[in-house]
């Protein structure tokens, strides 16, 4: 059965205009020289380069001067270090201070891809038929940096996407770690990462209380590091305990920015070579409450993190780690439970899709079970999921990738039973879609690629990647994809 697959003429392309105001990290010798050579300058110097730099960049972000001003204090500890008194020091030298400590980053100017899809919580002012939608992105920038970008669009009647205009003013959200932890759980993550001797075990367990906060923490294990002698070894663990702590948090944007200028860069050590492939999902909970939650890989240019986001309205957003056998990238939660525990795709051996069970979110310690290995020759190398499963009347409907020969990607599809979903009772025997002529040059070459789909008055609607560089989507008739899923068999 040959199925239709409509690719829409709408492109999600890299913007190097899109520019978020970093920090700029020096050395302390170099700092030091920096704010010395800011402060020796005189008083008309110090008004004319503040006037440039408010005309440069005061349009290019939003209020600049706060920017300014919180980079200042972060470097605050340097004017200890200079002749410089704090009383001397007037608000222009610490908005010119904060300026030369503050850097442009074009978030999307490498690419703009790995796109997931989901119901907007807001569907006000529309039309019979329409339905606002979000969209997350995976941006790279400069250092192959990534971070999650978010588009907002309206599906209408046709299928086609109207994209809501862009604001121009990224924004970077305030960071808050107010998470409590759990002894248990933070030594089991904890000794995944790094392997512990019994004496350091024992001081450990000895020293955390049952549950504690990040501050909590930091005090335990500055009393560690002062009541042992520690060889390198623990030292290292020390910082180990801090960073994996460092990966627990809260964010929050204001209010009156738009989603596409929300940006969730790498905030803490965990992330700082990039956040990946975002899965997100519309989540319904057994008392109709509606979260969305995405699984993500965090990437400190060492380890991998899996990581699990949660938010009710895209401003308020939760972060925390994944803890358990499917630690791994490429993890895709279900829509709902199932038999009253959470249910995830995963690919835990980097070959195969695979499904776990929990009644925790967090921490997936029960077995796995072996879903589908590679069988087509289109996915001889390997196979992957495309983002969460589509509950339908027949099945959960699952998007896969397969990696074959030239590694070629290619999304297919598989169809699982709805209560007992480690059985495969559909697949297509051909890939839904492959890269055409113009998808196949980018980044990676020959490659498409879907993090999430969503129904859309009975088509199925799935945004892509094309060759890691851009995105844009295709529709697909659901009762026309069912048809094939199950005409090509079960496992």
């Amino acid at each position: 059965m040959t199925l239709h697959v409509v690719r829409k003429n709408i492109y999600f392309m890299p913007d190097s205009k899109r520019v978020l105001a970093r920090f700029f990290s020096v050395s302390e010798q170099r700092a030091i020289k920096i704010v010395n050579r800011i402060l020796g300058m005189d008083k008309q110097q110090k008004i004319d380069t503040l006037n440039k730099l408010l005309r440069n960049f005061s349009k290019r972000h939003r209020s600049v001067i706060g920017i300014w001003e919180r980079n200042h204090k972060r470097i605050a500890h340097i004017l200890q270090m200079t002749d410089a008194k704090e009383g001397d020091i007037s608000h222009k030298d610490k908005l010119l201070i904060g300026a030369h400590f503050t850097m442009e980053y074009s978030i999307e100017a490498a690419a703009f891809f790995n796109p997931s899809i989901v119901e907007s919580p807001d569907q006000t002012q529309l039309k019979d038929d329409e339905k606002r939608v979000v969209l997350s992105f995976r941006a790279i920038g400069e250092g192959h940096v990534s971070s999650i970008v978010f588009r907002s669009a309206v599906l209408d009647s046709n299928l086609d996407m109207h994209v809501e205009e862009v604001g121009h003013h990224l924004e970077k959200p305030r960071v808050f770690k107010s998470y409590r932890y759990r002894k248990s759980d933070f030594i089991e993550k904890l000794a995944q990462l790094h392997e512990m001797d019994k004496e350091m075990m024992g001081i450990i367990q000895a020293k955390l209380t049952d549950t504690f906060t990040y501050e909590e923490l930091r005090r335990y294990v500055n009393e560690i590091i002062q009541e042992n002698v520690l060889n390198p070894d623990s030292l290292t663990l020390m910082t180990q305990i801090m960073w994996l702590a460092s990966s627990h948090y809260d964010i929050t944007y204001s209010l009156d920015t738009a989603i596409s200028e929300r940006v969730i860069f790498p905030i803490v050590d965990t992330e700082k070579n990039g956040i990946e492939d975002a899965r997100f999902v519309r989540f319904t909970t057994e008392k109709d409450k509606v979260i969305y939650y995405a699984t993500y890989t965090a990437y400190d240019g060492f380890t991998i993190l899996p990581k699990l986001l949660s938010t009710r309205d895209f401003v308020h957003f939760k972060i925390q780690p994944i803890n358990g056998k499917i630690a791994n990238k490429g993890a895709a939660l279900f829509p709902r439970k199932i038999n009253g525990k959470y249910a995830m795709l995963c690919r835990v051996d980097g070959e195969n899709n695979y499904i776990a069970f929990s009644e925790d979110i967090n921490n997936w310690q029960q077995d796995i079970t072996l879903l589908k290995e590679p069988e087509y020759p289109w996915e001889f190398v390997q196979l992957g999921n495309c983002g969460s499963p589509i509950e339908t009347d027949k099945g959960w409907l699952v998007l896969t990738h397969g990696v074959g020969a030239m590694r070629e990607y290619t999304i297919g599809a598989i169809l699982l039973d709805i209560d007992d979903p480690t059985k495969v009772i559909g697949k297509l025997r051909e890939p839904l879609l492959s890269p055409n002529r113009e998808e196949r040059e980018g980044y990676v070459p020959n490659v498409v690629y879907s993090c999430g789909q969503m129904v859309h008055n009975e088509h199925l609607i799935i945004p892509y990647a094309m060759s890691d560089y851009a995105s844009t989507y295709a529709t697909v008739n659901m009762n026309e994809l069912l048809a094939a899923l199950m005409e090509g068999g079960a496992d």
